[in-house]
């Protein structure tokens, strides 16, 4: 008992305020709740000091995207947040689209180029660790928070990858409770997606692109 409490002690109390509040960001996302948005602004002022004290400036530099995405999330949904009250049998609020098949594969193709060359760059020109691996965690989030902002339905699929992968960079830089907050990220963005894909066949929309 002595031991598990020195563990808790122990934590580093900075990553995990914002291990709590990019859980909360999540669990407010998949419930179609506006105020995701301001969870996540925070969290990531915190998580930007932490991944680059550790150098994983790339996951850095992706918090402060998501900074900005938070303010354009913020924007994007209160301007939708009126339409709920014409889909009461909805808890999300409306406007969920879904991409076809097709474009998915282009946009991870590209995607994928984008990241070899981040990555590059990164291994020669800085001192970041797991430099394409971080590179890729990277540009993949960006643009699945990007797919979240515009209530993109595949985005959970994106965010299940991106966190499988992200565990294993946090494991080997040590940082303990945020390998778990992406371990139960999985669990979540399994959530997120069934509860947006019942709530879209609700919606009876067909949207693709």
């Amino acid at each position: 008992m002595t031991e598990t409490i020195d563990y808790f002690i122990s934590l580093p109390w900075l990553e995990l305020t914002g291990m709590l509040l990019a859980l909360l960001y999540v669990v407010l996302a998949a419930k179609g709740s506006i105020w995701c948005w301001p969870a996540a602004f925070i969290s990531t002022i915190i998580y930007t000091i932490i991944f680059y004290d550790v150098y994983l400036w790339m996951e850095s530099l992706l918090q402060v995207y998501y900074m900005i995405m938070a303010v354009y999330g913020w924007y994007c949904w209160q301007k939708q947040q009126e339409q709920v009250n014409e889909h009461p049998q909805s808890q999300l609020v409306s406007g969920i689209t879904q991409w076809s098949l097709n474009s998915h594969l282009k946009i991870i193709v590209m995607l994928a180029f984008i990241s070899v060359g981040v990555g590059w760059f990164m291994a020669n020109y800085t001192p970041a660790h797991f430099p394409y691996f971080d590179a890729a965690t990277t540009v993949y989030a960006v643009f699945a928070t990007y797919l979240v902002a515009k209530k993109v339905l595949e985005n959970w699929l994106y965010w299940l990858v991106i966190d499988f992968a992200s565990i294993y960079l946090y494991v080997q830089k040590d940082l303990t409770p945020t390998a778990v907050l992406f371990a139960l990220y999985v669990v979540l963005a399994l959530y997120g997606y069934i509860q947006w894909q019942k709530a879209y066949k609700l919606q009876g929309q067909s949207q693709a692109i």
